[in-house]
């Protein structure tokens, strides 16, 4: 089963389980869409793997599967530098 992890791993932008804006590996390593496509030109930095969409589990399927709270957060060539520019700024 799909972890779903919370947020992306380059910017820390937040991706709930319904995001449609989430992009992973094979290994499950998450990141925007504006990551995945622009900094790391769809290609996953920690296992060269590709990055595709993840899919949405159901909403009723998450009260029994619920989606992961471990935030990851890594300092990628490229990430991390500046926050992305949808998320807000304590």
């Amino acid at each position: 089963m799909l972890e779903l992890r919370p947020n992306c791993e380059c910017c820390d932008q937040e991706l709930p389980p319904d995001s449609r804006d989430a992009r992973i590996c094979s290994f499950e390593c998450t990141f925007c869409v504006s990551c995945a496509e622009g900094t790391l030109a769809r290609h996953c930095p920690n296992c060269g793997g590709e990055l595709v969409p993840r899919p949405v589990r159901p909403a009723e399927k998450l009260l029994t599967s619920p989606a992961s709270t471990q935030r990851v957060v890594r300092a990628h060539p490229g990430c991390g530098a500046l926050p992305h520019p949808d998320r807000r700024q304590p």
